[in-house]
C-alpha cells in the first residue's frame, strides 16, 4: 500500500477506532493509571545496523500522512541522526537538558511530523549519557500530540529498557544474521530481567531471592531457567516471575531480508523464543533489503516519500498497518494482567508442541511442520543462534522425529492421545489463547473491510487481490507454491504490470487458480481483471 490519495481509507478506517482525546475510557494509561491520548511506540533491538531508524522515520512518516500530529524522538544513546533521513540538513543540536516541552520540537518537510533531537554534551561532542530522568523522558509526558515513535537504539541501559516497557507497542529489529538473532534474544533476557525487577522493587525480600537464583545460574540464563531457579528458593516469587513472563509480548521486525528463506526467519524466532526463553514476541513482518532505501538514504527523504512504490516501502506499510490494526485491537480490548503459575513452565512438551502443532493438525499439517522443524534443527541454523547447543540440538532432533512418527500412525496417535489428554478436548495454542496478535488484528480488520469491499458487481483489480490475499494470511511465495505460477507473475498481477504478464489466456489460468485459492468466484475475478488488461493493452497499442 503506497502514502497516496487512494490508500489513505484503509487507515483511516484503522484509525476510527483508536481512542484520541476525546475518548477518555479507552485511552491508554501509563505504569501509574494516569489516562493519556498520544499512543507511544517503541523501536529497539540489541544490535546496531539492522534497520530501526529507517522503521521508526517510516511509521512516523505514515503515520503523519494520514493526518495525525506526530513526534519522532531520537532517544538513542549514540545518536541516530534521524535528522538527516528527514531532510533536515542542520544538525538540531540541544545542548541545555533543561529546555523542555514543544519548544525543543524541529520541524520537518512531512506535515504533521516533528522531530526531538537528543540532547548533546558539548564537551564530549556526544549525546549525554541517558538516564531515568533523562530529557526526552520527560517531554514525552508533555506533548499534546497523537503519536509518539521512539527510536531507542541498539542500548540494553535500564532507562531504555524502562522506556520501552511503558509504550503501547515495543517493536524489536532484527536481521537474518547470526549476531544480529543473538542480540535479539539477549535483549529479550534483559528485558525480562529488568521488568522483573521493576515489578519487586519495593519487595526487597523477594528481590533477594531473585539475586540468589541469579547467582546460581551460569551467564545469561533464559527466564524460563531462571523461574525455575527461583522457585527452588520461594515458589510464590517464581509465580510472579511467571506472570511478568507471561505479560511480556514484543513486537518483531525482521530487517534486510535478502533470500526467501529469511522471510521465514521471524515466524521460526517467535517460536523458539516462547520455547525456549518464554517470551512471546509477535512477528509483524520484514523489511526487504532494497537499493532504493539506500538512495533515499543518500538524497535525505523518507523512503514512503522517495520511492513509495519499491518493495522496502510496501514492506513498511504493511507493519505501518499491522501496527494501526493492533493499537485499535488494544483499545477496544485491553487484556488483563496475566496470573500464571511458575510450575506451568516446567510441564513437559508434548509431540505436538514439538512440532508446533494444534492437536487437531491433520496429516499434510504434521508433514509440513517435521520438514519445517528439520530445517530449523540443523547445524548452522539462523534461528536457533544462541539458544542450545550441539547436545541439545541432538536431542531435539531425535524428539522432532518421535513425534512425527507417532503422529503420522493413526494407531499410535491414538494410544498417545488417550494417554496424554485423557479427558481432554483439542485446544488452541496458548499464544492464540493470549489473545491475537499484530498478524491476527490485521486480518480481522482486512476480512471485515474485504466484506464491505466484494459483491456480485465488484470489478477486482490487482489491488484488490493483494487485499484478499493478505486477508488470507498469505505471502506472495505461499501463492507461487501452492499454484506453482511464477512468483514473478503473482507479483505482475498484483501491481498491474501488464508488460510483464503472458497472453491472456494464461493470465487467465493464473486468476481462476489464484482465485481459487483465496475462495473467490473464478468467473468475475479472471473476466474482470482480464478486462483492465485488454484495456490497458489496447491503450498501449494506440
Amino acid at each position: 500500500m503506497c502514502i497516496v490519495a487512494a490508500t489513505m481509507t484503509d487507515g483511516d478506517d484503522l484509525l476510527e477506532s483508536l481512542p484520541l482525546e476525546g475518548d477518555a475510557d479507552l485511552a491508554p494509561t501509563d505504569e501509574f493509571g494516569v489516562r493519556r491520548s498520544r499512543h507511544v511506540i517503541a523501536v529497539g533491538g540489541g544490535r546496531p545496523g539492522v534497520g530501526k531508524t529507517l522503521l521508526s522515520v517510516n511509521i512516523a512518516v505514515y503515520l503523519a500522512q494520514l493526518g495525525r500530529h506526530v513526534v519522532l524522538c531520537d532517544a538513542d544513546p549514540f545518536g541516530s541522526s534521524l535528522h538527516t533521513m528527514l531532510g533536515v540538513q542542520k544538525p538540531p543540536l540541544v545542548l541545555d537538558a533543561s529546555v523542555r516541552g514543544a519548544s525543543v520540537l524541529v520541524s520537518t518537510a512531512v506535515p504533521g511530523l516533528s522531530l526531538l533531537p537528543v540532547v548533546y554534551d558539548a564537551w564530549a561532542v556526544a549525546p549525554k549519557r541517558a538516564s531515568r530522568q533523562s530529557h526526552w523522558l520527560r517531554q514525552i509526558n508533555e506533548l499534546d500530540v497523537d503519536y509518539v515513535v521512539l527510536n531507542l537504539g541498539a542500548s540494553l541501559a535500564p532507562a531504555t529498557l524502562d522506556v520501552f516497557a511503558d509504550a503501547d507497542v515495543q517493536i524489536c529489529v532484527s536481521a537474518p544474521e547470526p549476531p544480529a538473532i543473538e542480540a535479539t534474544y539477549r535483549f529479550c533476557r534483559a528485558y525480562f530481567v529488568r521488568r522483573l525487577r521493576r515489578t519487586l522493587m519495593r519487595e526487597r525480600f523477594k528481590l533477594r531471592v531473585v539475586e540468589r537464583a541469579i547467582s546460581a545460574l551460569p551467564p545469561l540464563p533464559s527466564p524460563r531457567e531462571l523461574i525455575v531457579e527461583i522457585a527452588r528458593f520461594d515458589e510464590s516469587v517464581a509465580n510472579v516471575a511467571a506472570s511478568v513472563l507471561a505479560s511480556l509480548r514484543p513486537r518483531l521486525v525482521i530487517g534486510r531480508t535478502r533470500l526467501r528463506r529469511d522471510l521465514e526467519l521471524g515466524p521460526s524466532m517467535a517460536a523458539l523464543s516462547a520455547r525456549y526463553l518464554g517470551v512471546q514476541l509477535d512477528y509483524m513482518g520484514y523489511v526487504e533489503q532494497d537499493d532504493a532505501a539506500w538512495l533515499t538514504a543518500r538524497r535525505c527523504r523518507p523512503l514512503l516519500i522517495d520511492a513509495p512504490t519499491s518493495k522496502a516501502a510496501r514492506n513498511l506499510e504493511r507493519v505501518a498497518r499491522r501496527l494501526l490494526a493492533l493499537l485499535a485491537h488494544q483499545a477496544k480490548r485491553p487484556q488483563p494482567p496475566s496470573l500464571v503459575e511458575a510450575r506451568a513452565l516446567t510441564k513437559p512438551l508434548t509431540h505436538y508442541d514439538v512440532l508446533g502443532l494444534e492437536r487437531a493438525a491433520t496429516d499434510d499439517e504434521i508433514r509440513r511442520a517435521y520438514k519445517l522443524q528439520r530445517e530449523i534443527y540443523t547445524e548452522g541454523s539462523l534461528p536457533l543462534t544462541g539458544l542450545i547447543d550441539d547436545q541439545r540440538m541432538r536431542a531435539e532432533q531425535g524428539r522432532i522425529a518421535e513425534a512425527y512418527d507417532t503422529l503420522l500412525d493413526p494407531p499410535r496417535r491414538r494410544a498417545y492421545d488417550a494417554s496424554v489428554f485423557p479427558d481432554e478436548e483439542p485446544t488452541a495454542l496458548a499464544s492464540e489463547r493470549r489473545g491475537p496478535g499484530a498478524t491476527d488484528a490485521e486480518l480481522a480488520l482486512l476480512r471485515a473491510e474485504l466484506a464491505r469491499d466484494i459483491t456480485s458487481e465488484t470489478q477486482f483489480s490487482g489491488t484488490l487481490l493483494r487485499k484478499a490475499r493478505e486477508a488470507a494470511g498469505l505471502e506472495l511465495h505461499d501463492i507461487a507454491n501452492q499454484t506453482k505460477i511464477s512468483m514473478t507473475y503473482v507479483r505482475a498481477i498484483e501491481a498491474e504490470d501488464f508488460a510483464s504478464l503472458p497472453a491472456p489466456v494464461y493470465i487467465g489460468g493464473f486468476l481462476v487458480q489464484i482465485a481459487r485459492m483465496l475462495r473467490l468466484d473464478p468467473s468475475q475475478v479472471s473476466k474482470s481483471y482480464l478486462k483492465r488488461v485488454r484495456g490497458a493493452r489496447s491503450d498501449d497499442d494506440g
